[in-house]
């Protein structure tokens, strides 16, 4: 597999030590941090995403999973945005073939800015106009990837006014244990109240008085002030209204 060697040379030529150090704490490989394990090499989005454009085309999908599948933080990043690219760029074949590989390989996909930077442009588009019961396979799940993959997804529905399964896996997942679910929780109900402020608030007058401190913080992020206020003193008045 040359081409998979490549890219992994060419992201070994770009690494940086110091980088690499700062990459660990903030996505947490560290004792004890939900990234536990994972080995940054120090190498920007920016120089990872060069990479993928230089060698999307040269990568089959079969090296390109090799590559996902590496011990290294950014060879699987890198990875993704190939497979991003070619499921952007494939026919209907090719792109349920990289839906089953980012599936088949969520435990690859380990970290917070894996699962962003895949689950929405993979997985939600797949399932579009297909049979989503996956998404309720994958918040079940005991790894908390698949979680948070499964609640990301919804953001590909989100786009086109489609909010159900953004509120289905919410309430499903309002108590989960980890706070990585809860803020992506709160990011897709901010999308949808983004699009119509009146559907996320009705959400929130079930849910807001129980909801994970910080699922909330991240839902009403948007608001006015003084309705931001209200909500987090639980004080809100008419709820689902749009006030301030």
């Amino acid at each position: 597999m040359a081409a998979t060697a490549d890219v992994r040379q060419e992201l070994a030529g770009l690494a940086d030590p110091r980088r690499a150090a700062d990459m660990s704490r903030f996505l947490q490989m560290v004792p004890g941090g939900y990234g536990e394990g994972d080995r940054a090499i120090g190498v920007s989005v920016p120089d990872q995403r060069r990479v993928a454009g230089r060698h999307w085309r040269d990568l089959s999908l079969a090296e390109t999973a090799t590559l996902l599948t590496g011990d290294v933080h950014e060879e699987r990043l890198t990875a993704l945005f190939i497979l991003v690219r070619k499921f952007t760029k494939g026919d209907e074949a090719e792109r349920g073939r990289i839906f089953d590989i980012v599936l088949a390989n969520t435990a690859s996909i380990n970290n917070w800015d894996l699962v962003d930077s895949s689950a929405p442009y993979i997985v939600g588009p797949w399932l579009m106009d297909r049979d989503r019961s996956v998404l309720d396979r994958l918040a079940g799940s005991s790894l908390l990837w698949d979680r948070r993959i499964a609640v990301m997804a919804t953001l590909a529905f989100i786009k086109v006014g489609d909010f159900e399964w953004t509120f289905r896996l919410g309430e499903r997942l309002l108590h989960d244990p980890h706070d990585l679910v809860h803020k992506a929780v709160g990011w897709m109900l901010r999308e949808v109240g983004n699009r119509d402020r009146a559907a996320e608030e009705e959400f929130l007058a079930r849910h807001y008085r129980v909801m994970p401190r910080v699922m909330l913080r991240y839902a009403i992020e948007k608001f006015a002030p003084p309705r931001r206020r209200a909500y987090l003193t639980g004080a809100v008045r008419s709820p689902g209204r749009r006030v301030g």
